[in-house]
């Protein structure tokens, strides 16, 4: 598997973006202003990530998504020490990520990586997603803030 930055004249991979963030809207206007990469495997792609600048030299991991027949492999994994890696060489400070309250998966999978909580934004996902999103059988909220100084 390798990961680098999507190319600029390489299509979005959507599809996946999607399993991380169910607005297409919200995830245009992030793309615009951050860094893409991917993971790609035997010429597919099965991995994204997205680096959003904050504040200076402070950077946000968004939408870490991985396809769903590569779950378990360690795939998420290695996207995130990716990320960490890549906006350390970039020169930024500190990383930041944020999940939804009933992203088990992901809360343990960043904590793994390094990162500690530092909050909550009560009702985020409420206020920004016209839909409901369940996940594990959770009402999925609340915006868990995670960081990492790099």
């Amino acid at each position: 598997m390798e990961i680098r930055k999507l190319k600029k004249n390489e299509k979005l991979p959507m599809d996946l973006l999607l399993l991380a963030d169910p607005s297409q809207e919200t995830i245009e206007e992030y793309i615009k202003r951050g860094e893409s990469f991917i993971a790609v495997n035997a010429g597919e792609v099965i991995g994204v990530y997205v680096l959003l600048p904050t504040r200076p030299y402070t950077v946000e991991l968004v939408n870490v998504a991985v396809a769903k027949e590569q779950h378990g492999k360690g795939t998420g994994k290695r996207l995130v020490m990716h990320a960490i890696q890549a906006a350390k060489e970039r020169g930024y400070k500190t990383i930041d990520v944020g999940t939804g309250n009933s992203s088990i998966g992901p809360l343990a999978l960043y904590q793994k990586c390094g990162f500690r909580m530092i909050g909550v934004d009560p009702d985020f996902f409420i206020r920004h997603y016209s839909e409901e999103i369940f996940e594990n059988g959770i009402r999925c909220r609340d915006m868990i803030r995670l960081s990492q100084d790099l």
